[in-house]
């Protein structure tokens, strides 16, 4: 493959294959006249020469060589189009496996426009180099990291622990063991359940041989059900996989793998999808259990899964948490709890899985059996595990092998075949609990585990025992600003310092000003944020302490902001809310956010202003009345008459400093005031319940 493919590279790009943040090819671009020039994109989103920026990256010492498979990741982007660029990688993994005589029966692309089709040619010769399954799972994994807000996937350990579970509850519950166990994915996206389906059934050791296993997934996405298809025929070569057949097709409507029930059922559904077939479907089979309503597509999935199982078959979904106590779904869930085929609810902690800032919860499910039925006179078995970790937001924080452990000896410590062998209450771990089906069916039928598991004393202590280190440390944050802080001698001179507006600073270039915009409401999510979307922010938003309260897919913001009708704040930019009643101003770091109507974004030139100085002076109250109207609760502040003092750079950055030292030490402030509240309840509570060890 010759090393002179070139494509336009962005900065994000830039960084990925550097190795560092994009706050670094910013530094990079700004501090080296001889930093390639864009050759395409916007002043926002700037295009680079691939080779342009190898050369550079050689020359500056900043890496040795762009890896082959680095080079391909360009020329799909240039695609552009999700579809295409999925198209396109399915049929290079097809051809790949068909290269290593593999048939996975992965779907021919035929459609591929020319420049596609092209790609794949590079993707196939470079694979000769880099290894076929190498290239394919480097390429996807970039593909599923751009277009994280249309592709949900599962992690791999929390797949792993949804097999698991399935197998625990089908050996010791009436489903036993056959020499034939059929894995059935209805939403299979990429295909990672069933591949952890298939990592699982070998770490039992229960299906040696490969014919014994059979895996079956269906997503209505074809491109999903051809990089599926792939991803398995890649394992499939690399350990003698089983055999696995995926189809494109709507579970819910017309699924095409209806022909074979399954053993087991593993899940992770689609979200709040409101047009799932609701009214064509109304006097589909399927609704044993009492038909969906509109609004609940989760149940939807419940009851197809319920109906592909066989007899004790054993099904594991991940599911929002609303899915247990929201109104509209509570006679299905009473029906459920009856009928004795959900078992058990299992939440997680926040992070889990995508949206990452919800506890996410499996729910087991379990099919009739030939021989009586699975016996629910244990009741439900609930197991809140939310607490397993702290309060970030990444599933890279969860510790996997502690939080599947839990998870795993609960499981194993209950008797789902309904005897007391091992059920007993006093036998279960702290966390778990059985209640009886009759106890849940009141008025609301709510299932959240953390409304009937009582919390432990030893998760209370070890509550309280986080809250006092976290309290330490930021007593000593405190005291460090403080000290910095205090050895500031201001001074006792009376004279007016010199100042400008930003008005006049506009005028002048040392800065840009962009003012927020209406925002699309049909584009809006209001769901948690996840990765790779860019958050919004509104005036309500900052009102109410929520913000940001929703986002943009990064897709939709890019066409936007090219279109001129979105406003997108970048990493530097100063931002002020334009409202007296929410007025506030700070240094956009990290992430572009797209502001709403009464949102200002200042962008200095970084020769002349420091964005944390401007930030400074720009924030001070004095500065905001000055500018205000005063007209009412809700009085604008004309953001082009605020004041800067005019200083040299070098004084500026001096200021810079203080400033953001003095912000630091008032979110120090904020943050010991929430863990001081926090400590005061939980240690009000112990005493309260008697808990004062003496």
């Amino acid at each position: 493959m010759p090393n002179a493919i070139d494509a336009p590279v962005t900065l994000a790009g830039i960084a990925r294959i550097a190795g560092v943040g994009r706050a670094a090819v910013s530094n990079w671009r700004r501090r080296h006249d001889s930093f390639p020039t864009p050759v395409g994109g916007t002043d926002a989103s700037p295009q680079f020469s691939l080779a342009d920026v190898e050369q550079w990256l050689h020359a500056n010492g900043k890496i040795e060589r762009i890896r082959l498979r680095e080079r391909l990741w360009p020329l799909y982007e240039v695609l552009g189009d999700r579809a295409v660029m999925g198209a396109a990688l399915a049929e290079a993994g097809r051809r790949l496996l068909a290269a290593d005589g593999v048939d996975q029966a992965v779907p021919v692309q035929s459609s591929l426009p020319q420049e596609a089709a092209r790609v794949v040619d590079e993707t196939v010769d470079a694979a000769r180099y880099e290894g076929g399954r190498e290239t394919f799972d480097f390429l996807l994994s970039r593909w599923l990291d751009v277009h994280v807000r249309q592709v949900s996937t599962t992690p791999n350990q929390l797949g792993q622990l949804m097999v698991d579970i399935a197998l625990a509850v089908r050996a010791d519950g009436a489903g036993g063991r056959s020499t034939r166990t059929v894995v059935l994915d209805p939403a299979c996206g990429v295909g990672g359940l069933l591949l952890a389906a298939d990592e699982g059934m070998r770490e039992h050791g229960a299906e040696a041989d490969s014919a014994a296993l059979v895996l079956l997934g269906t997503d209505v996405d074809p491109v999903l059900a051809a990089l599926a298809a792939a991803r398995l025929g890649f394992a499939r070569a690399c350990r003698g996989g089983v055999a696995a057949e995926i189809r494109a097709g709507d579970s819910l409507r017309a699924d095409p793998q209806d022909a074979e029930q399954a053993d087991i059922v593993v899940c992770n559904p689609p979200f709040n999808a409101r047009d799932w077939g609701h009214e064509e479907l109304a006097t589909d089979p399927r609704w044993v259990y009492g038909l969906p309503p509109r609004t609940e597509p989760e149940l939807a999935w419940i009851e197809h899964a319920l109906a592909r199982l066989a007899s004790g078959g054993v099904a594991v979904l991940l599911l929002p948490p609303a899915v247990a106590s929201r109104r509209a779904g509570r006679r299905i869930r009473s029906a459920l709890l009856r009928t004795g085929v959900l078992r058990g609810v299992v939440a997680l902690p926040a992070g889990a899985a995508q949206p990452h800032s919800v506890s996410l919860q499996l729910w087991i499910l379990q099919a009739p059996s030939t021989a009586g039925g699975p016996v629910s006179g244990d009741g439900l078995f609930l197991l809140d595990a939310a607490t397993s970790r702290g309060a970030s937001r990444r599933a890279q924080s969860i510790d996997w092998p502690k939080l599947s452990g839990r998870v795993l000896d609960a499981v194993r410590a209950h008797s789902w075949s309904g005897g007391h062998r091992r059920g007993a209450k006093e036998h279960l771990p702290e966390g778990c609990v059985i209640i009886p089906v009759m106890d849940l069916l009141d008025e609301q039928t709510d299932l959240t585990p953390a409304r009937h598991v009582p919390e432990t004393a030893m998760e209370a202590q070890a509550k309280l025992h986080e809250s006092w280190g976290r309290l330490d440390g930021l007593i000593d944050e405190v005291r460090s600003y403080s000290r910095s802080l205090a050895a500031i001698a201001l001074s006792a001179d009376d004279d007016v310092a010199s100042t400008v507006t930003v008005s006049d600073l506009d005028r002048a270039r040392a800065l840009k000003l962009w003012q927020g915009q209406t925002l699309p409401s049909e584009l809006l999510h209001r769901d948690a944020l996840p990765d790779g979307a860019v958050p919004v922010v509104s005036v309500p938003d900052l009102i109410l302490g929520v913000w940001p309260g929703s986002w943009l897919a990064a897709a939709e913001v890019q066409e936007g902001f090219s279109a001129g009708s979105l406003t997108v704040a970048e990493p530097g930019d100063v931002i002020v809310a334009g409202v007296e009643r929410a007025y506030r101003v700070w240094v956009q770091e990290d992430t572009p956010m797209v502001l709403g109507p009464q949102l200002y974004a200042l962008r200095p030139d970084p020769e002349i202003l420091d964005p944390w100085f401007l930030a400074g002076c720009l924030r001070a109250p004095a500065n905001a009345r000055q500018a205000g109207s005063h007209t009412s609760s809700s009085a604008r502040i004309d953001v082009r008459k605020l004041q800067v003092l005019q200083l040299s750079l070098a004084e500026q950055r001096e200021y810079g400093a203080a400033f953001k030292e003095l912000l630091a030490l008032e979110e120090a402030f904020r943050s010991v005031a929430a863990v001081g509240e926090g400590i005061i309840r939980g240690l009000g509570d112990g005493l309260a319940g008697g808990k004062l060890r003496r």
